[in-house]
């Protein structure tokens, strides 16, 4: 893996988590002003965005969100205490339990990712230039490495 040596790989890599933090910031701010913790609002988005086919259990929610099955299992029961999940029994498979938005999580999602839309449609540009001028800058260090390593080679010979 290729070594950050110089100060813009650095810059690069601060300002891509500078934006990934602001956007991340209103996120939680929005989730919460709704009555949500964030987690809550992640597991409501990431059940409701699953890609076809894949089913709603708890073991593929808590890989979607890197969390541990036990933190999945909590936020759900937190989730259906306060209406917005459900859980049901599978219909082949009677000890797997798959999850469903309620009407009210469906309407309080549908609500933040109107915010959540917004916010990206003013502060997405910021995140892209940032990810292009990362990815920009790694790729000119390395290829610039490379062409010292050529030129190193071809001296020694």
């Amino acid at each position: 893996m290729p070594k950050l040596t110089h100060l813009p790989d650095y810059e690069a890599l601060a300002e891509v988590r500078h934006q990934i933090r602001r956007f991340l910031h209103f996120s939680e701010r929005v989730a919460r002003t709704a009555g949500l913790e964030p987690h809550q609002h992640q597991l409501m988005l990431a059940l409701k965005g699953l890609p076809q086919g894949v089913r709603p259990r708890m073991g593929e929610l808590a890989e979607r969100l890197q969390i541990e099955h036990h933190s999945t299992v909590e936020l759900v029961n937190r989730l259906a205490a306060g209406g917005y999940v459900t859980r049901q029994r599978g219909d082949r498979d009677r000890r797997e339990v798959l999850l469903s938005l309620t009407p009210k999580g469906e309407k309080i999602l549908k609500e933040l990712s109107l915010h959540h839309g917004a916010e990206l449609r003013m502060q997405g540009p910021a995140l892209i230039a940032a990810l292009k001028r990362a990815i920009e800058t790694r790729r000119r260090s390395h290829n610039a490495k490379r062409k010292l390593i050529a030129q190193t080679n071809r001296r020694s010979r």
